[in-house]
């Protein structure tokens, strides 16, 4: 089929056949669509938007332009019925893959985890990785079966063979303004769950400020399209839409989230990110088949109270190349070599920390990218003395941040001095889980 019509069909408004989308997605990986093309369809696809067939069909053929991965063959009875993994749409302090991954694991799911690097104010899980000293992402094929088959789970980047297709209509939808297209993120990123060779996906939808999808309404429809396809796809899948217009836990950047995340397997860590974590976890125990609901959230609190879900982040941690020694001596993590205080402005109750003030704030540090190629810092990042409800005094210290540039702090400070209100009624208590969509919800 010609470029041309294919571009004449969806720019109408009509829908695109499985034949138009793969002669599409075939174009895209082997260069014979040039840029002008690839971006004349994503820009008639933003504008006029997809069904859910044809966004399942992009899927699809976005999985079948390189290597979908199969680790059936490491299955055991003990493992449940198929491999699972979590994703998330990405937030202000969300280290829960670090914690949740493991605590599956221990349980006996079998976690292919593929994870991404972040771009804005959502950090990435690999940057959190890359923060302990030796640890390796980016593993071949084979050494990913090897610590897969060792641990249970293996936590890796996307490789150069998986869904290619995808990472070239990524940069392009980047840097021509069609990024916002619902069909299109869900289509993105399903390409690489599939790939992954998983049966069963639970997925966090972020809501708030701090997340990437700012309204209810917004996320609601998201998680509809990402649980249509996932199941069409073949993918067991659930979705929780969960809140994030205050930061999740207390830290916020790179090696201090996996030193928050080592603290929470061992029992001392923040409610909220220990809460939503053991939550998701559970999940990713019905969907594999081995727990039902009664049952999962005790098997997961077992495991982390046991500390079997620690023991299983040492031994993926050195598994993968990584200093295991981190456990017990977070100071091996890298830490920015200077401090400053964030001060309370008056006495009184905090009534907002703003997750998207607080996540800019950390971009400007260098803990997160304002493009695709701007180096990140793990040492830096920002630690929350107070928690939303606490009262405060004037002058009291609320945050501490960690620096290595005096310009970088000033400008950081900017937005974190407006990011923390103080009033004199304490905010009412909210759900962190708003609510859950599976096949049945997302038909509604």
């Amino acid at each position: 089929m010609r470029a041309l019509d294919i571009i004449r069909t969806k720019r109408d408004g009509h829908t695109l056949s499985r034949e138009a989308i793969d002669a599409f997605v075939g174009g895209v990986t082997d260069g014979t669509w040039p840029d002008y093309q690839v971006t004349a369809l994503l820009m008639a696809i933003f504008l006029k938007g997809m069904s859910l067939d044809e966004a399942t069909a992009l899927t699809q053929a976005m999985v079948d332009s390189g290597t979908r991965l199969d680790f059936s063959d490491l299955l055991r009875p003990e493992n449940g019925s198929m491999p699972v993994d979590k994703h998330s749409t990405g937030g202000v302090g969300d280290k829960t893959s670090l914690i949740l991954a493991p605590l599956a694991a221990a349980c006996g799911c079998l976690v292919p985890m593929m994870s991404g690097r972040g771009l804005g104010h959502t950090g990435g899980t690999l940057d959190k990785l890359d923060a302990i000293p030796g640890f390796r992402t980016d593993l071949s094929v084979a050494k990913l079966r090897k610590a897969l088959a060792a641990t249970g789970c293996v936590l890796m980047r996307q490789t150069a063979e998986v869904a290619p297709a995808d990472r070239r209509m990524y940069a392009l939808r980047d840097a021509t303004g069609t990024v916002e297209s619902i069909p299109l993120i869900a289509s993105s990123i399903l390409s690489k769950k599939v790939t992954e060779g998983i049966g069963a996906l639970v997925l966090d939808v972020k809501v708030g400020s701090g997340g990437f999808m700012a309204g209810l309404d917004e996320a609601r429809e998201l998680s509809r399209w990402l649980v249509g396809i996932a199941e069409r796809s073949g993918l067991r899948t659930q979705a929780l839409l969960t809140r994030m217009d205050t930061p999740l836990g207390r830290r916020i950047g790179n090696a201090t989230e996996v030193r928050e995340a080592i603290e929470t397997l061992k029992g001392e860590g923040p409610k909220d990110i220990e809460g939503l974590s053991v939550t998701l976890a559970a999940r990713m125990l019905m969907l594999a088949g081995l727990a039902d609901e009664d049952q999962a959230e005790r098997r997961i609190r077992d495991a982390l109270e046991s500390g079997r879900g620690l023991e299983k982040f040492r031994q993926i941690i050195a598994t993968q190349g990584g200093d295991p020694r981190v456990i017990d001596d977070p100071s091996l993590l890298p830490v920015a070599e200077r401090e400053s205080l964030v001060l309370a402005p008056s006495t009184g109750i905090i009534t907002r920390i703003d997750a998207g003030g607080v996540g800019r704030a950390a971009v400007v540090l260098g803990a997160g990218r304002d493009h695709v190629d701007a180096v990140v810092d793990p040492g830096v990042g920002i630690d929350l003395l107070a928690d939303e409800g606490d009262t405060v005094s004037r002058g009291e210290p609320i945050m501490r941040v960690f620096y290595r540039d005096s310009g970088r702090l000033e400008a950081a400070l900017v937005h974190l001095r407006t990011a923390c209100e103080v009033g004199d009624t304490a905010p009412a208590p909210r759900p962190l889980v708003i609510e859950t969509i599976d096949i049945r919800t997302a038909k509604a």
